[in-house]
């Protein structure tokens, strides 16, 4: 009885003093402590959609080109988007790369409908680091496809990546190593569509070339087996 009484007025005394403008104990400030989070939250979601800032954006909007999360939200069906690994990102240093930590790495992904139907889904941004996969670039996709495997639908893959980060050295090639193991392994379980939507090369392109279907964009896709200073090195050829 003695415990009993206690808690009830532990729960009269918040009251009073949530009347009377004071600070709020108890129960009122978990419920405090719970909407900040919540804003919190809500924040880093903003933060995210935003991508590489509104500057890049823009850049990418003269171009005549939408950015990932806009075409994602073109492509499927009104309000059926459940991204994956909104905050994902990279643990690489040197090259600068631990001064910015972008969330999502530079992929949208996660699941959703096309005419009712559902799809799995990823598009990379260009906005930041030019749409190149890393390590945590590289899993998501990888999980993607891994996700569509287990439910049996189709896998869409929107590209504008200069391919691998180079930057993350054997991390950015293991990674894609992951998403071809996973292309080849899908072949003929799920059907795998590529669209390209701008200028891809390296694993940007090998990765397309073994799905099932390309879409490309007159005058705006390009497919590249790698950069021109590269094929010079490597074979001392020039090419436009």
């Amino acid at each position: 009885m003695a415990e009993s009484t206690r808690c009830e007025s532990t729960s009269l005394s918040d009251s009073v003093a949530v009347e009377a403008g004071a600070e709020p104990t108890g129960g009122d400030a978990h419920a405090a402590s719970q909407a900040m989070r919540s804003q919190q939250l809500e924040e880093r979601r903003v933060d995210a959609r935003f991508g590489g800032g509104q500057a890049r954006i823009e850049r990418q909007h003269a171009k005549g080109k939408r950015t990932a999360r806009e075409r994602v939200l073109a492509l499927l069906d009104h309000d059926t988007f459940t991204e994956i690994g909104m905050f994902v990102t990279h643990r690489a240093t040197g090259f600068e790369l631990e001064r910015s930590h972008p969330a999502g790495d530079g992929v949208i992904a996660g699941t959703g409908e096309i005419d009712g139907r559902p799809v799995c889904v990823f598009a990379q941004d260009f906005t930041v680091l030019g749409g190149s996969v890393g390590e945590a670039h590289g899993r998501k996709i990888a999980g993607v496809i891994d996700l569509a495997v287990r439910t049996g639908v189709p896998v869409i893959g929107l590209n504008d990546s200069g391919g691998a980060r180079i930057q993350e050295g054997v991390d950015a090639l293991a990674a894609y190593g992951d998403v071809f193991y996973r292309n080849v392994r899908a072949s003929g379980v799920v059907p795998q569509i590529s669209v390209i939507l701008g200028p891809c090369a390296g694993g940007a392109v090998y990765s397309p070339a073994i799905t099932d279907f390309i879409v490309m964009v007159d005058q705006t896709s390009h497919m590249f087996i790698t950069g021109p200073d590269v094929i010079k090195t490597v074979t001392g050829e020039d090419v436009e």
